[in-house]
């Protein structure tokens, strides 16, 4: 499972909940990553907005992804292509920063990555994380279906999609196989439904 690296700013760490048995998404014990470790060509770093749901889970607000390949502002720019194919208010930076780490450590696809970074912001105005939405949205749509469009859209599904802080953010509890499965961990949480008739709720059947 994924995670996101986050910079301390005072304790090194977050003790997990202990209701994490009864459904609820627990308190992420995130690898802490110091600002002076961080070698690489382009450092990605940001925060948390204080009353986000993210807010609660992670140790610190402040996040740090170091990239070996791309320089910060061709990360960023990746950051910024992904909320225009894949918007959600509820994620934040870190998250999107993934999708720039893990097509960092494609080597095969880094020409082509770093070519079409520089022909976005080309088509922007010489800057594409700083274009108004509608101009970054042209710039996507006019690249559809090329190399660089397919390798960014799909190395989003799993850098967005396969990490704690998504799940968290989307309200997914993770894998439940392995702690009983759900019907003793949340199988009736849903709030935005009715609660259905009892004649439809016969008791679940425990083996």
């Amino acid at each position: 499972m994924r995670v996101i690296p986050i910079a301390p700013l005072g304790l090194a760490g977050a003790d997990a909940c202990s209701d994490e048995d009864n459904g609820q998404v627990p308190k992420l014990a995130l690898p802490l990553a110091r600002r002076e470790f961080l070698k690489g060509s382009g450092i990605l770093m940001g925060t948390i907005a204080a009353g986000s749901v993210l807010a609660a889970l992670a140790p610190s607000s402040v996040w740090a992804l170091e990239l070996k390949q791309l320089s910060e502002s061709e990360g960023t720019t990746l950051m910024a292509m992904g909320r225009v194919l894949y918007p959600h208010k509820k994620l934040p930076d870190a998250v999107y920063a993934l999708l720039a780490k893990d097509l960092d450590g494609k080597a095969d696809a880094l020409p082509v990555v770093k070519a079409g970074i520089a022909s976005l912001d080309q088509a922007t105005g010489g800057s594409f994380v700083k274009a108004p939405a509608a101009k970054k949205l042209a710039a996507v749509k006019a690249i559809e279906g090329t190399p660089f469009f397919n390798t960014v859209r799909g190395q989003c599904v799993t850098s967005l999609y396969d990490n704690d802080m998504a799940f968290a953010a989307l309200g997914y509890p993770g894998s439940a196989w392995e702690k009983g499965g759900y019907i003793t961990r949340g199988f009736q949480d849903l709030k935005w439904l009715p609660a259905p008739p009892q004649a439809a709720s016969p008791p679940p059947y425990m083996g």
